[in-house]
């Protein structure tokens, strides 16, 4: 029998309540589901009012948005086709990793279960898509890190686990800087660098860079030797 079939909307609502708490403890509000959409909060409120009644989303007045079993199970179905669908764009057809989500985004609810198997089987099963995001297998398991965010890591060396997606210019800025998926990397501690001024790391390739706080945000470490 074949599976109901998800509006567009359903999908990037459960999809974005599981990526906001993927590498973060917060809460997901009605007012960051808002933000995230580019829809007004009474939108945002009605729709998540119609997905707890379909039984994909938990939401109780003033609390947090989460998710059902079976919402979290859709939403690893969506994760692992936007995943796989930027590792094709940039494996096989030439794609920049910073030109990718926008894209994936579009074609995540196009793609039929059978296109995005035979992707995955082309592409050698991968584990992770460009940007270091585990990419959920087709039963729906997921190998997550526990990454450090790079403003808020301690000195030392350090591997580059995941980069946001989000906003493809600082994906550029990360590439001039040399912080790309496993790179090596020392993360310094001079106090004159602290704060406003950036975190200063040094790269494999002994060079000394200052990475600007809001793009440190974007860079999630993992101690060397653990990948």
């Amino acid at each position: 029998m074949t599976e109901p079939q998800l509006s567009p909307t359903a999908e990037d609502y459960v999809k974005i309540v599981w990526s906001a708490t993927e590498w973060s403890d917060s809460r997901v509000t009605t007012k960051q589901l808002a933000e995230r959409l580019g829809v007004s909060a009474p939108t945002v409120s009605e729709n998540v009012r119609k997905l707890v009644a379909a039984g994909l989303l938990d939401h109780r007045p003033y609390g947090a948005i989460t998710l059902t079993a079976e919402g979290e199970r859709r939403a690893l179905d969506m994760v692992r086709r936007h995943r796989l669908i930027e590792t094709f764009l940039v494996t096989q057809l030439g794609y920049g990793w910073d030109e990718v989500h926008d894209e994936a985004e579009v074609l995540e609810h196009a793609c039929s279960p059978r296109m995005i198997d035979a992707l995955d089987r082309l592409l050698g099963h991968p584990t992770r898509d460009p940007h270091g995001d585990p990419i959920p297998s087709a039963a729906g398991r997921i190998v997550s890190l526990d990454g450090t965010n790079l403003a808020h890591a301690a000195p030392g060396a350090w591997t580059v686990a995941r980069l946001s997606d989000a906003d493809p210019a600082v994906l550029r800025d990360l590439a001039a800087l040399g912080l790309t998926v496993d790179a090596s990397i020392r993360v310094m501690d001079p106090p004159d660098l602290e704060g406003d001024r950036g975190i200063l790391i040094e790269t494999a390739e002994a060079t000394t860079v200052v990475v600007p706080p809001a793009t440190a945000s974007a860079v999630w470490l993992v101690p060397q030797g653990i990948s």
